[in-house]
This record gives structure tokens, sequence and C-alpha cells, in this order.
């Protein structure tokens, strides 16, 4: 008869009215602040991306800001430098203005011969200094009439002419840059009414001479 090795087959004691359940460790039950982690990760980020969003907008308002005020300055210097340009112009035209009946005297002494010594160099130092402050001269014989900077104070007709043309210049015409400050006053020539001016009649004499040499 063999013996049985006590403690094998005994099973473990268990209180009175517990199951076989209750003897089993249960897993713990999560917290409520675990449970309510994930949750309020993506209400986190929610917010996170709300704020981003603002920031942007705002960075973007403000550059576009930034962008209004740079052009605005950048017209503004266009406008003051253009501004301090036309006052200078109009500065200078106002005194060399009352220097234009001098030039004509210097003009007229040079036409009759007698700038003569120092007489000659002081006119030629005003001729230098006005041509520094951008004083030019202009109107020259042969020219086509120019209303906007010819003044006619002559008119006759020529046959040597195929248009309105300046035949002598009484006053020369004075400019600064492109700002008129005295008109050229000329002497005009038309065409004589019913000729036929002179490149016409030396075509229509070329086919003539082509036309009568033609062989049939």
């Amino acid at each position: 008869m063999t013996e049985e090795t006590p403690g094998f087959d005994e099973k473990p004691d268990v209180p009175s009215g517990a199951t076989s359940d209750d003897a089993e460790p249960k897993a713990a039950a999560p917290s409520e602040e675990e449970a309510a982690a994930p949750a309020g990760d993506d209400s986190q980020t929610a917010g996170l991306t709300a704020q981003l969003d603002q920031v942007r907008t705002a960075l973007a308002e403000r550059t576009a800001d930034l962008q209004r005020l740079q052009a605005e300055y950048q017209n503004y210097r266009r406008r003051v430098e253009r501004d301090r340009v036309t006052v200078k112009e109009i500065a200078s035209a106002n005194l060399l203005s009352e220097l234009l009946p001098v030039l004509d005297d210097v003009g007229r002494a040079r036409e009759h011969g007698e700038l003569v010594g120092g007489f000659k160099s002081v006119a030629e130092s005003l001729e230098t200094t006005v041509a520094k402050l951008g004083l030019q001269q202009f109107g020259k014989e042969g020219e086509p009439f120019d209303p906007t900077i010819h003044e006619a104070l002559m008119h006759s007709y020529a046959p040597d002419v195929t248009e309105t043309t300046c035949v002598a210049i009484l006053q020369p015409g004075y400019r600064i840059g492109e700002r008129t400050i005295r008109p050229a006053r000329v002497a005009v020539a038309e065409p004589q009414p019913g000729a036929t001016p002179a490149a016409a009649k030396e075509e229509k004499a070329d086919d003539e001479e082509s036309g009568g040499t033609e062989e049939v």
C-alpha cells in the first residue's frame, strides 16, 4: 500500500461565502484621470492650432501693413524729389529770364563785331555761367516752324519752300530742360498759293523725260 504525500491534492482554503472567481486577482480598473487623458490632449491640440492660426493671421496683417507703408514711403520720396527738381527749375527760370535781355545785347554785339576786349571776356563768362545753370538757346534758320517753340513775327511767301519754314531768327529762344523760357521769335515763309513745290516739279520733269523716251 503506497503512502500519499500530503499537501499536493489539498485545495487552498477559501473563505466561506466567497466564490472561486473572487479568489483570483482582478486587473486594476483605470482611474478617472487616465480615462479622461486622451480627450484632454485633443482639446489642448485644438487650442494650440487655433492660437497658431491667430498668430499667422496677425503676421499676415502686419506684413501687409508694412508693405503698404513701404510703398507709401517710396511714393513720398519720389514726389519730394520731383517737387525739389521742379522748384529748382522754376527758381532758375525766374533768374535767367531777367538775364535774357543782356544775352540779347551780347548776341547783337557779336553780330556787329563789337564783342571785343574786356566786354568779350565778361560776355563769354556770362554765357558759360548760364549754360552751367541749364540754359539752352534754340532757333535756326531753315528749320520747320513749330508753334510750340516758335513765335512768328513776320510772314511771307517763298517759291522754294515746301512747308512753313523759319527764314530768319529775330530773337533766339531759350529753354531749361523741357521748360521753354522764351519761344524763338522768327520770320516765316510759306509756299506760294498754287505753286508747285520744287521737289514735285523735279519729279514731274523726271516722269515726263522717262515717258518721252519710252519705246512703244
